[in-house]
């Protein structure tokens, strides 16, 4: 192979590669003192994650240290919220925390979904500067959260073991939350054809919370979005 051959797109082809790609989930973070660094310069962490020089560099330092086989777009799953028009906010020793939360239908009106991918555009450029700016031998991963999971966080209004507070609303007043799931998927469909328009070359979703549902609803919250999603 040649040194420009990209290891993680060769394996996801079904080809075979002279060893395994590397990469690391969270292979952008807290462990690295040069990430500190920068992330004391961002203010707030979605400072950060829409800022896209600091972005980009965050996104380049492990590929640097460690010459992994691809790079992740350093983001977070809560932008999507984020731009539809719920307050996001990462809170010391807490986590994320969104307001208001999302309990009727009147609670969904408040959503802009129209505004969402223009809010998104600096996630987009981080994209870009990325294309341009990896070595050629290094993919470069896209992301999102899968609508079940990103529902949790804007029902719960933060982090949850059993994500009860979520599964009551689904089950109690199941057309209003597949009101949510729909916005979901189409605004994750659309985020994430532009990452692709940016230049990602690999997608990922994340569907932390898939776990905590039964067969039947799992089918339902997570399986059948992410098949929507998929198709669009």
């Amino acid at each position: 192979m040649s040194s420009q051959t990209k290891l993680l797109l060769e394996a996801l082809r079904g080809k075979k590669t002279h060893r395994p790609p590397i990469w690391l989930m969270r292979q952008a973070g807290r462990y690295l003192p040069e990430y500190r660094e920068v992330r004391q310069q961002a203010g707030t962490f979605l400072d950060l994650c829409y800022s896209p020089d600091l972005a980009t560099e965050v996104t380049l330092q492990p590929i640097r240290r460690f010459g992994f086989d691809a790079s992740i777009l350093f983001s977070d799953i809560l932008v999507i919220p984020d731009a539809l028009g719920q307050k996001v906010e990462f809170k010391e020793n807490i986590g994320p925390v969104l307001s208001p939360i999302i309990r009727s239908a009147a609670d969904l009106d408040r959503l802009r979904p129209d505004e969402a991918i223009d809010r998104l555009g600096p996630v987009f450029q981080t994209v870009r500067n990325l294309s341009s700016s990896l070595p050629k031998d290094v993919t470069l991963i896209g992301f999102a959260g899968a609508p079940w999971t990103v529902a949790t966080y804007m029902v719960g209004g933060e982090g949850s073991r059993d994500q009860a507070d979520t599964r009551l609303w689904a089950y109690a007043e199941p057309a209003a939350f597949e009101q949510l799931i729909e916005t979901l998927v189409d605004t994750t469909a659309a985020y994430l054809v532009a990452q692709v328009d940016a230049g990602a070359e690999v997608l990922q979703l994340f569907d932390t919370w898939a776990g905590s549902l039964p067969e039947r609803e799992f089918e339902r919250w997570c399986i059948a979005p992410v098949a929507q999603i998929v198709k669009q």
